[in-house]
């Protein structure tokens, strides 16, 4: 993996050399725009109105508007000056528990990694937030946005979860039927909450794949070899639910027997094998033009 930020975690006046990397990525299917006549992928040049011409990425700079077509412009080292200390810094504010966290407040997990002179401090720190149950919330500029986030342990090391601000998580009181809450009779709320317990199980992520993906990666292959795709059976139209008793005491019944046991990769075999011929066919590509 390629890291995306050199730094150090700010623990007290402890300072422990770290590396960030990306901990996730996307294994969506990526298409390209092509022009239907001619099959030519669409090129997006970044054009000048004023100037009519294509401008290069060097010539592209930030601007603020602060009045109708009035711009400041900001070069790097205005966004330096703002926390020029902070740009390298991962600072620990304080500890709290995991479980008192909310999930919307979370964006994106990345992975760190500490340097060889750091190496201690970090199972230290590791080792400390594992035995106290706790992690840490702390601040980091990544691309020049100060960023609050989480500081976890995962697996053998330490994890760093960038989190929303409070201002920027939007009021779910504002949905006027979310706050209008109907009557519940104590009936099907037994019903809803067996059926809950028909569905608990632990979590195995591995059981989960998405099934969308793999039907679209089955149709490509089925086109790169030639053959005609043959369309899914529609689905039956869904009926509205009358009687909301016998939906649940179904759903109870159905849910009995339900298997738990692990049938297929998360991302799933066709797209699997998607993935694998394409790096094959580039592979390919590249020894022929090499």
């Amino acid at each position: 993996m390629r890291s995306l930020w050199n730094g150090s975690i700010s623990f007290g006046l402890v300072n422990i050399p770290v590396k960030l990397y990306a901990g996730t990525s996307s294994n969506d299917i990526k298409f390209n725009y092509l022009h239907s006549v001619c099959h030519t992928p669409i090129k997006y040049q970044k054009t000048c109105p004023t100037c009519a011409r294509e401008v290069t990425e060097e010539e592209i700079v930030k601007g603020y508007e602060f009045a109708k077509a009035q711009y400041v412009i900001m070069d790097e080292g205005d966004f330096e000056a703002t926390a020029p200390d902070k740009t390298r810094s991962i600072d620990i504010l304080d500890f709290v528990q995991l479980a008192r966290i909310d999930p919307v407040y979370f964006q994106r997990t990345y992975y760190l990694e500490p340097g060889e002179t750091g190496l201690k401090a970090y199972h230290l720190l590791k080792r400390a937030m594992l035995e106290k149950q706790q992690i840490a919330i702390a601040k980091i500029v990544i691309r020049a946005r100060e960023n609050l986030a989480a500081l976890r342990v995962y697996g053998p090391g330490l994890a760093l979860e960038t989190m929303y601000y409070p201002g920027e998580i939007r009021a779910i009181e504002e949905l006027a039927q979310v706050i209008t809450e109907p009557e519940i009779n104590e009936r099907e709320l037994e019903m809803a909450m067996m059926l809950i317990d028909n569905l608990t199980t632990e979590f195995v992520p591995e059981k989960y794949h998405n099934e969308y993906q793999n039907m679209l990666a089955n149709i490509i292959e089925q086109k790169v070899a030639g053959q005609e795709v043959t369309p899914a059976p529609p689905l039956p139209a869904a009926g509205k639910v009358i009687d909301l008793m016998a939906a649940l005491e179904a759903s109870v019944q159905a849910t009995k027997a339900k298997a738990k046991e692990v049938e297929e990769l998360p991302m799933g075999q066709d797209a699997a094998r998607l993935k694998a011929r394409r790096k094959g066919r580039q592979k390919q590509k590249t020894e022929e033009t090499g």
